[in-house]
């Protein structure tokens, strides 16, 4: 099988596609497959990482507003277009795959000129402008949530199966629980919350996590906190100049990233995150509650839309960005993680919308695809 997955510029666009290509290999090790993506994007470090070769265009989106700037970036894109026809003739494959960002349309475009199938897997609650736009060239849609299908008016060709992630449900023990938590410097006899905002981090989460550790919020309960790695020295600056040392908190754990985020999930009581479609993804399957503070759009409401999602069945609370400060955080934290009951019923109620077998039920529409 000869495969184009074009992913670009995030980690939320890019993982799912690693592991769409991981599953054909693992089911097809003869396969070709070459992944498109921009000259700027996460693509560039994840794409080589996990062994497969990048192509790249220049890509910025089409936008409206009149610049200098934004005319330079559309010229751009309108040039990455015909790029990236050129990458996907010249590699001739059996389909394309688009998996999210602004490289996916002229992907799509290119193979849907030369006859070749197409599919988008679709991670948000709330479908992407390339998912609309393109809607009728495409072979198959795969979405991760069952809410999404509310958007299609034809859903003959739309098939939830979920999205892929590298997060899975585990058995932590306690023996396991003490051994993770003491590597942190925390202890396994207090409930533990886990805050992120993704691999660059969340400023208006980290801002009102440094005036709650500073108010000294945190004393009933500990904190893993990942800030984001462009953010950890800033943040580290601003501790130091309150004579804090980071690395020696009481009950707080600071790190610019997570890279054993299954196990970390796993091991506490509550999260505290962005709700992109991924982290919604991996919080249904771990089966935690959590505090869900959407990253603002000014396109869509993605990210409400995905809380939302974990919000209507009891699973989750929404702080709203330009909303959330140190008082209604630590108000939150403090209501759940001192509710046994009430922590137990959100964690179930999560994995109410939790997909397994995801691989090979987008492996299996692949194969579907490709047998008309």
């Amino acid at each position: 099988m000869k495969v184009i997955i074009a992913a670009a510029g995030t980690g939320g666009h890019i993982n799912p596609g690693i592991a769409i290509a991981n599953k054909i290999k693992k089911e097809e090790p003869n396969s070709e497959i070459i992944f498109i993506g921009t000259t700027r994007g996460i693509e560039n470090d994840l794409v080589p990482r996990a062994g497969y070769e990048l192509k790249t265009v220049d890509a910025y989106g089409l936008s409206k507003k009149i610049s200098f700037k934004t005319l330079s970036n559309n010229l751009k894109t309108i040039k990455g277009f015909s790029q990236a026809k050129k990458i996907v003739k010249d590699f001739n494959p059996d389909i394309v795959i688009g998996t999210g960002g602004y490289i996916c349309g002229g992907a799509i475009l290119a193979a849907h000129k030369l006859k070749i199938p197409t599919m988008i897997h679709e991670s948000n609650a709330y479908p992407g402008k390339a998912t609309k736009l393109l809607f009728k060239k495409l072979d198959k849609i795969m979405v991760g949530f069952e809410d999404s299908l509310q958007y299609f008016d034809d859903k003959s060709k739309v098939v939830v199966t979920g999205t892929p992630t590298k997060v899975t449900p585990q058995n932590i023990t306690e023996q396991e629980k003490e051994k993770i938590l003491s590597s942190l410097g925390l202890s396994s006899k207090m409930k533990t919350v886990l805050v992120f905002g993704g691999s660059q981090g969340a400023k208006a989460i980290n801002d009102a996590m440094i005036k709650l550790i500073k108010a000294q919020k945190n004393l009933n309960y500990q904190l893993i906190w990942s800030v984001g790695q462009k953010q950890y020295n800033i943040i580290e600056e601003i501790f130091k100049k309150e004579e804090i040392d980071i690395n020696n908190i009481p009950n707080t754990k600071i790190v610019p990233y997570i890279y054993n985020m299954s196990e970390i999930m796993n091991t506490v009581d509550l999260i505290v995150a962005r709700s992109g479609a991924m982290t919604i993804t991996e919080i249904a399957l771990v089966g935690k509650p959590a505090i869900f503070i959407p990253l603002p759009s000014n396109s869509a409401n993605r990210q409400i839309d995905n809380a939302k999602v974990l919000e209507k069945i009891g699973a989750a609370k929404i702080i709203l960005n330009e909303e959330v400060n140190e008082n209604n955080l630590s108000k939150y934290i403090e209501e759940i993680i001192n509710d046994e009951s009430l922590m137990q019923n959100m964690g179930n109620n999560a994995k109410q919308i939790a997909k397994y077998n995801v691989e090979d039920k987008i492996y299996e529409e692949i194969k579907k695809i490709l047998k008309r």
